[in-house]
């Protein structure tokens, strides 16, 4: 299964799950387990008060988590993709899953 992380964009491919926020992303993943290809935005909105909301990185953070303590895995095969436009967030969440992703091989 896939899923697209996005506040605003629609994706240019077919996805199961559109998630708009970290909390809708990780209800998701709670609901259906982990899936196989995520697409990541990072930067998720403000709240009323201009305050940023949890990201596409916490996102991230939150699946390595759940995948050290077992209580939803990454699936043996996933792969993923960051199409944010910002350019910090979209390496930190690269570093953040590859450097995790590349541990779990070892």
């Amino acid at each position: 299964m896939k899923l697209y992380l996005d506040d605003l964009r629609m994706p240019s491919e077919e996805f199961d799950f559109i998630a708009r926020s970290y909390e809708e992303a990780v209800g998701i993943v709670e609901e259906h387990g982990c899936m196989s290809y995520i697409s990541f935005d990072h930067d998720l909105g403000a709240d009323d008060e201009e305050q940023p909301l949890k990201n596409g990185f916490d996102f991230a953070k939150w699946l390595v988590e759940a995948d050290i303590n077992g209580t939803y895995p990454l699936a043996k095969d996933f792969t993923y993709k960051v199409h944010s436009q910002n350019p910090v967030g979209k390496a930190n969440i690269i570093a953040l899953l590859n450097g995790y992703l590349r541990f779990r091989e070892t």
